[in-house]
């Protein structure tokens, strides 16, 4: 079952309105005293429902987790689809680059709304597993990167992640200085994939999961790395990574 409403993120938004996605796994109406844990996941719109989803196809995942029968809460927010405002909020550090000129990003801020008040909101209302050792975090893309972002800054909340062709290539000298500084606890445990199709649309991009993931290692990150055979960006692609990833985080 999942269960939508809106929610608004004042200090990036405004009082404007976005949808929130929440998936409830059978058992959860049936065992009143069970709890649960959670994933967190960005562009909430592309997760569930076709008819959401910003090209008109999703990542199935109400479907996949009913038929998979895994017990898991996943909460999804959608991104802000003005102009440059999904990559604003899912960037975690300022760059320039000649695909997307000067960004000034704002993940900080939308992470530190996910923390301090949807997170406590979620853990609230619904009967979950609020440590860290129950808390994960996904994404593509930009959220790929906002993934990496939250499993290395506020690694004392995420203890798994998993990053679906993260954008690295958008700044990857401070996407590594942003790994090298952060305290990662060595049970940390990381997904990262590209897909083989993909991995050279951008100059930077294997590079960066190269040296990236090399600096995971380093600080005795579990890590998943993968190249996708035939892997594309797009939904239907990451669609048919879910069992991978949920398998490597132990989910």
């Amino acid at each position: 079952m999942v269960i939508k409403w809106n929610v608004t993120i004042p200090r990036l938004t405004g009082d404007k309105k976005r949808c929130a996605y929440i998936y409830l796994p059978e058992s959860y109406q049936k065992e009143k005293d069970r709890r649960y844990p959670v994933m967190y996941m960005f562009d909430g719109h592309n997760v569930f429902f076709d008819e959401d989803a910003t090209f008109g196809k999703s990542w199935g995942m109400e479907e996949y987790m009913d038929k998979s029968g895994k017990e898991l809460i996943i909460v999804a927010v959608a991104c802000d689809p003005e102009g440059n405002g999904r990559i604003v909020e899912y960037s975690p550090m300022n760059y320039e680059n000649s695909d997307l000129g000067k960004i000034r990003g704002r993940g900080g801020v939308y992470m530190h709304w996910l923390v301090k008040e949807f997170k406590p909101y979620i853990d609230e209302h619904y009967r979950t597993l609020p440590d860290r050792r129950n808390t994960i975090i996904a994404g593509s893309s930009m959220g790929g990167l906002m993934a990496l972002y939250a499993v290395s800054v506020f690694n004392h909340v995420f203890q798994r992640a998993a990053c679906l062709s993260p954008s690295l290539w958008v700044a990857p000298g401070k996407v590594l200085e942003m790994v090298a500084r952060a305290r990662i606890r060595n049970d940390t445990c990381v997904y990262m994939d590209y897909g083989a199709l993909e991995i050279f649309n951008h100059a930077a991009n294997a590079e960066a999961l190269i040296s990236t993931s090399h600096l995971l290692l380093t600080k005795r990150v579990n890590l998943a790395l993968r190249v996708v055979p035939d892997g594309t960006h797009s939904e239907e692609s990451w669609e048919r990574q879910i069992p991978i990833f949920m398998d490597c985080l132990g989910i």
